[in-house]
């Protein structure tokens, strides 16, 4: 009696445990949705946008796991390096429970500079082109205007930026090389981004290892303007954001 109520039991609960597992395994090993909760990825990835990362693109570290474990080392296993100009998901050096989306602008031995508000990479100004006027949101959804360009990386890939001036605090840094093992992460707002401009022993981003990585952002899976959780519920669907919903990252 009591192994056939043992085998009832596990009649029942296979199927959930199994369908855990599958989940657990998808998470892990290829794809997951993250948060966008900042305007630093402006144009490119707005406040309340949702995406999906592949995390088979760049192989799999301890940090691939759905949640953070101390095991496994800093190596990644089918290890591959992104692509100038990829959107990377990852987690940052010095808040590993945190969870960061930024541009790699910087691969191993590449020397990186700002200067005058023109990122500067192997002693070269990268190419610049106005595309109009966009808008930086900030967190309580007002908007501010702001310079729209296309910046143009070594090798021809093109991304668009926002600049609300050429002469803030991270336009003028000294140039720094990338080390071996480690990534240059930028925001595509450049006036908005704590990034690796920013020494991680002065409170920014710094080099990032590529043990960090997590994956490639794909696609927007949707999108919501949750500031307008401020005005009478009867308004909160206005905030989606249909045209994003499932439009291609890059």
């Amino acid at each position: 009696m009591f192994r056939s109520l043992l085998a009832r039991l596990w009649h029942e609960i296979a199927p959930a445990l199994l369908m855990v597992a599958v989940v657990l395994l998808a998470r892990t090993a290829l794809a997951q949705p993250y948060y966008v909760p900042s305007g630093s990825m402006e144009p490119t990835l707005q406040i309340g946008d949702e995406l999906l990362a592949n995390k088979f693109t760049y192989g799999y570290s301890r940090y691939s796991l759905p949640v953070d474990l101390p095991v496994g080392g800093e190596g990644r296993l089918f290890a591959r390096l992104p692509a100038r100009g990829d959107v990377v998901v990852f987690r940052p050096p010095n808040k590993p429970d945190e969870v960061y989306v930024k541009r790699l602008i910087g691969l191993p031995g590449d020397r990186i500079a700002m200067r005058q508000g023109r990122l500067w990479i192997d002693g070269r100004p990268l190419p610049l082109q106005d595309d109009g006027i966009g808008q930086v949101e900030l967190r309580d959804g007002r908007r501010l205007p702001a310079r729209r360009l296309l910046e143009t990386l070594p090798g021809g890939r093109v991304h668009p930026i926002l600049k609300l001036t050429f002469s803030g605090p991270l336009d003028n840094t000294p140039e720094v090389t990338v080390p071996p093992g480690m990534l240059f992460m930028m925001g595509d707002d450049r006036d908005n981004s704590l990034d690796s401009r920013i020494p991680r022993a002065e409170g920014g981003l710094g080099f990032v290892p590529e043990a960090n990585l997590l994956g490639r952002a794909e696609v927007v899976l949707g999108s919501w303007d949750f500031p307008i959780m401020a005005q009478p519920v009867t308004t909160w669907l206005s905030g989606l954001r249909l045209r994003r919903f499932f439009s291609k990252i890059s």
